[in-house]
């Protein structure tokens, strides 16, 4: 396997990567995937400060966020019953006793210089997960095994400036904002996942996925990744195949899409194989995701737990939620996304392909949102995977993100299944619904973009049309009806589209003594 890796002139003599196929030729993947989910809480984890998104730097900080002598925690009995709830959606048992640690580091935005998270005794574990991955030889199911979801706080944001990467090498300097400081968040750690061969990148995925649909389910977070508020720490190591204990493992911190998911696993089983198969040895470290390349560049030697110095938080009592509490959560979970979707499936008369479909688009959630809020299926399903995901694309956005919504969507459907609108100026009224227009029927009338189907003012415009084109209007009324086409292509831009289509046709024909 060695001629395939080459020297690399820009890694100064690297390894360069390893052909994917070959790689897995004679290495097994294994992965590990600790999701953080940022809680969508009203006030952080341990003091009563604002958590919205996007507000002025360091405007949403205290004297306990800041980590200001004398200032005490208190756990939000909120993000507790989130964590819990998520458990259970994830099968997982939850402890009937648990505590807080401190995990002792640096970094500029940890203000404390600790943050406090759980350690070995985890307010959920043991669960499970299960995902469906699609092959060419048909879905494959995998379990991903859980082994804890734990509560901790999220540290403040530091920007670097003045530099070309956005990183602090070869930055002027950096500024901190601690407004992200002490938001609650859950992190959900998988135990290794094997198995998984050329598929890899696609399990992991696929999880990433069904975990973010299932937070979104419960409600208790938006999960948008691009906003940060579900992030993915990607380990991944290559086990030589007949081995029987796992290779060295790298970490790529902070993967906020699905697709870069794929891709930093895919990269990191390339860039292992050409280092192992160029004899070289895998360092354990931390890893940065560069979304323009698809590649990952080195950070910081990765620290095992004793150099975090976890010991539990004097500071914080216990967490014990009672078992008749615990249970009356479960009993309250909604409709998880496994089941929504077989539910889904079976009442909309869908295939497996248009449900694929569904799911790959993310628009499952979206699309059921609009049928709720009357539109049929069959329309709902056409704006969100086609109109709607074209722009979501050209924004280079979620289609959750876009400034539209299920309720919104849903009027423009009724409106063209009233005749109110042709589908064309239905296009136009959802484009001024995403520019900030107001709702379909106010940008309808702002617009002006009602249908003409009304004889009088059809009328006019027919008649022009047949005295502007008499060569087709003489091909009608010699019998081929199929000419009159080219006249209500006249109605409709003398219209601006706005003409019913119909009625136009019917009109011309009886204007022309033929029958339709």
């Amino acid at each position: 396997m060695g001629s395939a890796v080459t020297s690399s002139p820009a890694t100064g003599g690297a390894p360069a990567l390893m052909a994917y196929d070959e790689v897995l030729r004679g290495y097994e993947p294994v992965l590990g995937l600790e999701t953080h989910v940022e809680l969508g809480t009203r006030s952080k984890m341990f003091c009563s400060c604002a958590t919205a998104f996007g507000a002025e730097p360091n405007t949403q900080v205290c004297p306990v966020c800041l980590a200001l002598p004398g200032s005490l925690p208190v756990v939000n009995g909120v993000a507790v019953e989130s964590a819990i709830r998520l458990g259970l959606a994830l099968n997982c048992s939850v402890a009937s006793w648990c505590r807080f640690a401190r995990k002792n580091y640096f970094y500029p935005d940890m203000p404390k210089n600790y943050q406090i998270s759980q350690y070995d005794e985890p307010l959920c574990f043991d669960g499970h997960l299960d995902i469906t991955v699609d092959t060419p030889d048909g879905p494959r199911e995998f379990r991903i095994e859980i082994e804890r979801v734990h509560m901790e706080e999220d540290t403040g944001k530091t920007a670097h400036m003045g530099g070309a990467t956005g990183r602090i090498h070869g930055a002027e300097y950096s500024i901190v904002d601690y407004n992200r400081a002490g938001i609650p968040l859950l992190e959900i750690v998988t135990r290794p996942i094997e198995n998984t061969g050329d598929l890899a990148p696609l399990v992991a995925r696929a999880y990433v996925s069904e975990l973010r649909e299932l937070v979104r389910s419960l409600g208790i977070s938006d999960v948008r990744m691009e906003e940060g508020s579900m992030r993915c720490d990607v380990n991944v190591s290559l086990m030589p195949r007949g081995a029987t204990e796992w290779g060295t493992r790298s970490e790529t911190k902070n993967v906020n899409s699905l697709r870069s998911v794929e891709r930093a696993v895919r990269h990191e089983i390339e860039r292992q194989g050409g280092v192992l198969s160029a004899g070289g040895r895998v360092v354990q470290e931390t890893r940065h995701f560069q979304e323009n390349t698809g590649g990952t560049v080195s950070g910081r030697s990765k620290e095992e737990a004793q150099d975090y110095r976890y010991f539990p938080d004097p500071d914080l009592v216990p967490v014990a939620p009672a078992a008749e509490w615990v249970e009356e959560l479960r009993a309250a979970l909604p409709e998880l996304p496994a089941a929504r979707r077989r539910r889904i499936k079976a009442e909309w008369n869908l295939s497996d392909e248009e449900l694929r479909d569904l799911v790959n688009a993310d628009a499952i959630g979206l699309v059921a949102e609009t049928v709720e809020a009357g539109a049929p299926p069959a329309d709902a399903r056409k704006w969100w995977l086609n109109e709607l995901s074209r722009r979501a694309t050209e924004a280079g956005t979620e289609l959750s993100a876009l400034a539209i919504t299920p309720a919104q969507v849903a009027r423009v459907a009724a409106l063209v299944a009233e005749g109110a609108l042709t589908n064309k100026l239905a296009r136009q009224v959802v484009e001024g619904v995403l520019a900030g227009e107001g709702d379909p029927d106010a940008v309808v009338e702002a617009r002006g973009l009602k249908v003409v189907n009304d004889d009088s003012a059809l009328g006019a415009a027919v008649d022009q049309a047949i005295a502007d084109n008499a060569d087709a209007a003489e091909k009608v009324r010699g019998g081929k009806v199929a000419a009159a086409g080219a006249l209500v292509g006249a109605v409709m831009k003398a219209t601006r589209g706005q003409a019913d289509a119909g009625r136009a046709r019917q009109l011309i024909l009886e204007r022309l003594g033929v029958q339709g």
